[in-house]
């Protein structure tokens, strides 16, 4: 006999099979269950289409009355591009709702929540809560700061090297790690390099994958603008590029990237670097709300010590470089003592093809 955490296990399902499709909006999935029978699922497809609910009550119909409706996020109780799902809940004939997590949009922020109670329906609140927090930490983050939710992605061998000493990277993991990096971009809207990696490897930064796949938003730091205008990163025909810089938008460089088709973005420095925390800021106000950092040392370093890092995807592949000029993820400037390390949180730990992929977050 299943329970109900099996039920919301199977939404949770649904809801992450969309991933990467929905933003700005949250995944969230739907399963109605009648007398231990499921009549109804759904799940939120693309941002601007029906939500889960409508989806799995379309499929219920009739069986819905006397139901019970499992959902990962809280119902919605504003008129966005679709109207409340709470109301339709409301009025769908469900006697008993169970949410995962409340929803943290200030728009809603359990008001979808008393509106079922206040119509009498039973509504149970954490039934895996932080499975589903863990599912839609993008939207959460973006609800809670207004800045894009940032991945670090670091690829490095057993001895934390990234490059030799001469910058040759290709290929530290192996293949089954460099395929799961093109579906994480394809997931995001936006990665983000320094012009290092740009002049040292001229990347395409898109995705390459079988069938269709998203291509996000290339961001490129570049404080003085030495993005050469024939990069690969300047063909915006398959992807959008922002080039990042402190140099005027209107200088002549600034002009001929823009003419190639590249948005040219200029923030303040502080101490000669910039702001990175206004260039997200900017970034959000732009519409992307997640970032993969597949940076160099120095711009992963930068992040880092500025507390920018949501989260750390580590690739350790089974190598040894060595050396004392070989590259490693995180460079910057110099600390004192182990007590002024950045902490972690280690949250799981795989296999991928031969290499292990570490998932971490800050403390």
């Amino acid at each position: 006999m299943k329970h109900d955490q099996d039920y919301m296990r199977m939404a949770l399902e649904l809801a992450e099979s969309a991933l990467g499709k929905t933003n700005p909006n949250p995944v969230v999935g739907a399963v109605i269950v009648k007398d231990g029978v499921i009549v109804g699922t759904g799940l939120h497809r693309k941002a601007g289409e029906p939500h889960a609910e409508v989806h799995a009550f379309k499929m219920a119909g009739d069986h819905a009355k006397d139901a019970t409706l499992y959902v990962t996020l809280e119902p919605c109780s504003h008129y966005g591009k679709t109207p409340p799902c709470a109301l339709l809940v409301k009025d769908s004939g469900v006697t008993r709702v169970v949410v995962a997590t409340e929803d943290p949009n200030p728009k809603v922020a359990g008001r979808g929540i008393s509106i079922l109670r206040e119509a009498g329906i039973e509504v149970e609140v954490g039934i895996l809560k932080k499975e589903a927090q863990q599912l839609n930490e993008r939207f959460i983050h973006n609800m809670i700061h207004e800045t894009p939710f940032v991945v670090s992605k670091v690829a490095m061998t057993l001895d934390g090297k990234i490059a030799t000493h001469t910058g040759h990277s290709q290929w530290i993991t192996g293949e089954a790690a460099r395929k799961e990096v093109h579906l994480l971009r394809n997931q995001v809207d936006g990665i983000l390099v320094g012009v290092g990696t740009v002049l040292a490897d001229n990347p395409k930064l898109t995705t390459r994958l079988e069938g269709t796949s998203k291509n996000p938003i290339r961001i490129i730091l570049d404080t003085h603008l030495k993005t050469p205008s024939d990069a690969y990163v300047t063909d915006c025909t398959e992807a959008k590029t922002i080039i990042i810089t402190a140099a005027e938008v209107g200088s002549e460089k600034a002009i001929a990237l823009k003419e190639k088709g590249a948005d040219v973005l200029s923030i303040p420095t502080l101490h000669g670097k910039l702001e990175l925390k206004i260039a997200l800021q900017q970034l959000y106000k732009m519409g992307i709300t997640d970032i993969l950092l597949e940076g160099g040392s120095e711009v992963n370093a930068s992040f880092m010590r500025q507390g920018l890092i949501q989260k750390y995807l580590v690739y350790i592949a089974p190598k040894i470089v060595g050396g004392a000029n070989s590259y490693t993820p995180f460079k910057g400037e110099d600390i004192e003592t182990v007590d002024e390390a950045v902490s972690l949180r280690f949250e799981k730990t795989e296999w991928i093809g031969e290499d292990i992929r570490i998932t971490a977050y800050p403390k």
